[in-house]
């Protein structure tokens, strides 16, 4: 496939699919280059771009090749659909589709296979092969029918088949990764997500009639019910990944505390009250005391009003927002202040009967946390570290993390507005000098106390040794 062609990468995936069933059904494998051809043709009609025209001709020349029908002769896209169908179904069948993933996910979970590495790795690629076959059938289905009408599509395929396929397209992503608790994937041999308190910790963190209604456009893993977390994705849009690790931390944290209070017990075990009250109180301490410190009123009005659900939804937003922060880890106070921020927007949002985006997070693309949040706090840092002539320029010339972070010690963090004012001279970046040297014009955002380095510190960073030589040698 030409590296002209657009998307050359899905046209790559259909013509392998047909030579890897021209064996077993070479009309099935003539619909997928038919497919192919017309996939190239959308993306370059004229055949303009560098070895398209060849493509396209050394192409037809198979298709004409594995013609069944007379040259010439209308397409009935109806019988090609059907024919995808009818293979689809065999092909599923014959390599045992459901057993082969069960059993690989069985092998990856008992630890059996230390010693027998080979074998899990050659039922993985099995697995991707296979699957990866019926992703392409999927999709040369879906494009074939919008040629159709939706009535005539309607009845060619089930939704029972519908299901089926889709269910099998979502499976050819590679095993969900997880640290410990697979919570996005099914599992059946990872006793841990039997454990009372684990069951417990994720029950607590589930969906409840207090929270505004989801999206549609939001999907969760068929392995579990939506949650807290998703809520917070969809308003804030906290990566996919972070999402996933953070549900992990504070199942864990959850299911640690309880284990401390005692077992549960039951077929539907609950959280304690208690358990969620301490890690409320670990997660947030810093929060509570910037909040004291400043004097400001926290998010919530009485924390011994607050439920065990707003409580989690606090942590999880919390560590939603540690887990993207990248360097800004290292503002302490400042993830305080855009937790405060975050906050108060998620109260309104929750007010509401769908949950919708959030509007210090909105981009262009969409909705970003880290493009919107973190990105204007790290470029800022990073442009000042830039500043500091590999450890050489004075103090005073360029603000290091606790320069920022004591920003966020004072009232006068507010002055960054929410979402950021990037107008702020707290976001002045360091100008570059024509002969290599950095300069700002001002020193905005550094301690009450700036260090300058003179020859003094030469007695005063060894005066003890100075005193104890004199000691010595007088």
């Amino acid at each position: 496939v030409p590296s002209s062609l657009g998307n050359n990468t899905h046209i790559d995936e259909v013509l392998r699919a047909a030579d890897e069933i021209q064996d077993e059904d070479p009309t099935v494998a003539r619909i997928l280059c038919e497919h192919a051809y017309a996939l190239a043709q959308n993306l370059d009609p004229n055949s303009e771009g560098r070895g398209v025209l060849q493509f396209k001709t050394g192409l037809m020349s198979v298709i004409r090749q594995k013609l069944a029908k007379r040259e010439g002769g209308a397409i009935d896209r109806s019988q090609d659909i059907a024919k995808l169908q009818e293979f689809y179904k065999l092909y599923r069948e014959r390599h045992k589709v459901d057993e082969l993933c069960d059993d690989e996910m069985k092998l990856r979970e008992s630890g059996v296979f230390s010693g027998n590495l080979g074998e899990l790795e050659r039922k993985t690629l099995k697995r991707k092969k296979v699957l990866a076959t019926l992703k392409v059938l999927w999709s040369v289905i879906e494009d074939i029918t919008k040629e159709i009408s939706p009535e005539d599509a309607a009845n060619l395929i089930s939704e029972e088949m519908k299901k089926v396929m889709q269910k099998d397209a979502a499976r050819t992503e590679d095993v969900v990764a997880y640290n410990i608790i697979p919570l996005d994937s099914l599992s059946t041999t990872n006793l841990i997500v039997t454990f009372p308190e684990v069951r417990a910790a994720i029950s607590s963190l589930q969906y409840h009639r207090d929270l505004p209604r989801l999206p549609n456009t939001i999907s969760v893993p068929d392995a579990r019910n939506s949650d807290m977390l998703d809520l917070l994705h969809c308003v804030f849009g906290f990566q996919k990944d972070n999402v996933s690790n953070q549900r992990e931390h504070i199942v864990h944290l959850l299911a640690n505390e309880q284990s401390r209070l005692g077992k549960l017990s039951g077929n539907e075990p609950k959280i304690d009250e208690g358990a969620v009250h301490v890690v409320f109180s670990k997660s947030l301490d810093n929060y509570i005391k910037w909040c004291n410190y400043l004097p400001l009123r926290p998010v919530w009005n009485n924390i011994e009003s607050l439920t065990k659900e707003k409580k989690l939804l606090y942590v999880c937003l919390y560590y939603l927002i540690w887990g993207e922060a990248a360097n800004v880890r290292f503002l302490p106070e400042g993830l305080c202040y855009i937790f405060h921020h975050l906050a108060r927007e998620l109260e309104v949002i929750m007010q509401k009967q769908t949950a919708e985006p959030a509007g210090s997070c909105i981009s262009n693309d969409g909705v970003s946390f880290l493009d919107q949040v973190i990105y204007p706090l790290y470029e800022i840092v990073a442009a000042e570290a830039g500043n500091n002539d590999n450890g050489r320029a004075a103090h005073s010339a360029w603000r290091n993390y606790d320069d920022f972070n004591e920003f966020f010690w004072s009232e006068k963090c507010f002055q960054l507005g929410w979402p950021w004012k990037l107008s702020n001279p707290f976001f002045s970046k360091p100008s570059r000098k024509e002969q290599g040297l950095i300069s700002r014009n001002h020193h905005y955002g550094k301690t009450s106390f700036v260090e300058h380095r003179t020859f003094l510190h030469l007695y005063h960073s060894f005066h003890r040794l100075w005193m104890f030589l004199l000691l010595m040698f007088q």
